[in-house]
């Protein structure tokens, strides 16, 4: 089951590296990338591995959070020495930053299917990519239609692609993401709709305003999200709930599949005064499939 919250930490630091496993996310990303100066990189790297072993040989519920690792853009020159430190010490998966387009994404499934042979019984380590940081990005999403098998999920982040903009801000003084940053989501959730993959939902920076971030946790789970980004433990919980289908929906979810199953010869049915037809049944299969 894909994770609902994704909880960015710094891969250099040992006290949020330590605090990450009693956050309750789901899934933990350790950060290579952003969140480390330069000088400090080899150093992450190091710490990163370290804590990976220390995770494989944990049992039982510590196991979870599932551990993954952003690496540095294809483009910086520093992935395949990311690659090369933490694949042998066996994290969930790897996130990809700032990928020019879908070439940066098979470049990497390259280049893990080399590292993986060397591994005993390491099969596919997915992939999430973050589709659209540069420019170029968002005009090749199309390319994700037909994408490496590994490929888990897409998301998408607006800093960096303001920057290459040159915009000044690229939010509403409420926070919310201004006209160009919206069309952005929305191409890069279609992209990954395209390739059959789920969508997970950028930041929200204002981490210490937990209304603002139900708000936008549960519209995008009800624009069809799988899951949101977290920067701060906060978050989590948030994200959490937000994405954790209610009692209510569970419920009107089985009554829409036992009607389609009474009548399974046709095409529409009628329940509680609506009539419902496939693209219904496949969004209850859809909802009960996130129950937990």
């Amino acid at each position: 089951m894909i994770p609902r919250s994704w909880l960015f930490v710094p891969g250099d630091s040992e006290r949020k590296l330590a605090r990450s496993l009693d956050s309750g996310a789901d899934a933990v990303i350790l950060d290579l990338e952003d969140a480390v100066v330069a000088e400090r990189k080899p150093l992450a790297r190091e710490m990163t591995a370290a804590f990976l072993r220390s995770r494989g040989q944990a049992t039982g519920p510590a196991l979870l959070p599932a551990v993954w690792v952003r690496v540095n853009a294809l483009s910086s020159g520093l992935m395949h020495e990311d690659l090369a430190a933490v694949m042998p010490a066996g994290p969930a998966g790897i996130l990809l930053p700032k990928p020019d387009s879908i070439a940066d994404v098979r470049e990497l499934d390259r280049a893990l299917g080399v590292i993986e042979t060397g591994i005993p019984g390491r099969g596919l380590t997915p992939v999430v990519a973050i589709a659209t940081e540069t420019a170029l990005a968002v005009a090749t999403l199309s390319g994700y239609v037909r994408p490496p098998e590994r490929l888990l999920a897409l998301t998408w982040g607006a800093e960096d692609l303001s920057v290459e903009l040159g915009a000044r801000v690229n939010r509403e003084p409420d926070g919310e993401f201004r006209f160009t940053y919206q069309l952005v989501r929305s191409l890069c959730q279609i992209a990954a709709a395209s390739s059959g993959r789920p969508a997970i939902e950028t930041l929200s920076l204002d981490f210490r305003d937990l209304a603002a971030l139900a708000r936008r946790a549960g519209r995008a789970a009800e624009d069809g999200f799988s899951g949101m980004l977290a920067i701060h433990p906060a978050q989590v919980p948030v994200i959490n709930a937000a994405f954790t289908p209610t009692a209510g929906q569970v419920e009107w979810a089985r009554r829409v599949l036992a009607a389609f199953a009474a009548a399974p010869a046709a095409g529409a049915v009628q329940l509680e005064g609506r009539m419902l037809d496939r693209p219904h049944q496949v969004q209850a299969q859809r909802l009960l499939e996130r129950v937990r």
